[in-house]
């Protein structure tokens, strides 16, 4: 009876402690300014700059992302559900597994598309300079498809 009663104790501190451990961070009163934001480059092509979060952590995150004019995003996926927004600028944006420009709508400033998870998707800044505000709940990653 010790030994069962030892086990179950064991078990119960095991999962507190992991579910603790993957509890999102709660949101805190935050303001930026555009001017503010910290871009970094990817190697995809495009800049970020991350707002609120970590993507490779449980919980909410928001990124801006700027794609230089004529940039092409090869279909991929990511596990979380994503909702991004057209902040300025034009982007095409398709849903498969392969590159096919005419599945494609262009989304000008203002618009909003999803990207489930392990929805393949692919876009395309065609015609000039597009901002992407993309929000998501983490852990998040990109894979790309084959």
């Amino acid at each position: 009876m010790k030994t069962a009663c030892r086990v179950v104790s064991a078990v119960a501190l095991a999962l507190f402690v992991t579910v603790a451990s993957a509890q999102p961070e709660s949101l805190r009163p935050l303001r930026v300014a555009p001017d503010q934001l910290t871009w970094t480059a990817d190697p995809r092509g495009y800049e970020q700059a991350l707002i609120v979060g970590d993507p490779g952590k449980p919980g909410v995150y928001v990124a801006r992302l700027r794609f230089p004019a004529n940039l092409r995003i090869a279909p991929h996926f990511h596990p979380d559900d994503r909702i991004v927004t057209v902040l300025s600028g034009t982007v095409l944006v398709g849903y498969g597994e392969r590159f096919d420009e005419s599945t494609m709508q262009a989304l000008s400033a203002g618009s909003v598309w999803t990207e489930p998870a392990k929805q393949p998707h692919f876009a395309w800044s065609r015609t000039g300079d597009v901002v992407l505000q993309v929000i998501g709940m983490g852990p998040s990653g990109t894979t790309p498809v084959p």
